[in-house]
């Protein structure tokens, strides 16, 4: 069995790009477009490519430690590390804002990637779709438990095995709703359905 876990809002306690857009005095713009995205008013491609317009002009490394120090839900990295080996995350985010962050959670993670020069993202080289992460899995024979929140997350759950729908940190957009088998809202609760899935 694989648990592919979204990263924002259901590993880590806060949404990663409107922490980059208070440190940098940017949160109108990104906080509108990311509630948008969650919502599933704007695709999340369109929606992640305008983000990362405004903050790619930023350095690579403040942002890699700035988001560092994103408070994780803890119970839910205990679940992970008890059981690394039959866990992954899957995250639109780019490699290079999350590399640190993404070491201290202990399993494999599939991210988008960004070509960086001169300490800052110039191109986003590859976006990724969670949907690829479950069909790799799913061709490998796993059966394939997905834990997210957002529209983008929306196919990869339709696809999966089983799917949870994590209102963690907001209410799970309404898209997700509508494949999702189990609906949580607290970080418990949730450790305890993974738990019984094992």
């Amino acid at each position: 069995m694989k648990f592919i876990f979204d990263l924002d809002g259901t590993i880590t306690a806060q949404e990663t790009l409107p922490v980059i857009a208070k440190k940098f005095h940017l949160e109108k713009e990104i906080l509108n477009l990311t509630n948008e995205t969650i919502k599933g008013n704007i695709p999340f491609v369109e929606s992640f490519i305008r983000r990362v317009h405004v903050l790619g002009k930023l350095p690579v490394s403040e942002i890699s430690d700035l988001l560092s120090g994103v408070r994780l839900h803890k119970k839910v990295l205990k679940f992970i590390n008890d059981n690394k080996e039959n866990c992954v995350i899957a995250t639109g985010n780019l490699d290079c804002w999350i590399d640190k962050l993404s070491s201290k959670i202990d399993c494999i993670c599939y991210n988008s990637i960004a070509k960086v020069e001169n300490n800052k993202v110039v191109s986003i080289e590859y976006i990724l779709n969670k949907d690829e992460v479950v069909n790799k899995y799913k061709g490998m024979g796993e059966e394939v438990v997905f834990i997210g929140d957002g529209n983008n997350d929306m196919e990869a759950m339709r696809i999966s095995d089983i799917s949870i729908a994590a209102g963690l940190i907001h209410y799970p957009a309404n898209s997700i709703l509508t494949v999702a088998d189990y609906l949580i809202f607290n970080e418990e609760a949730l450790c305890r359905q993974l738990n019984q899935l094992l």
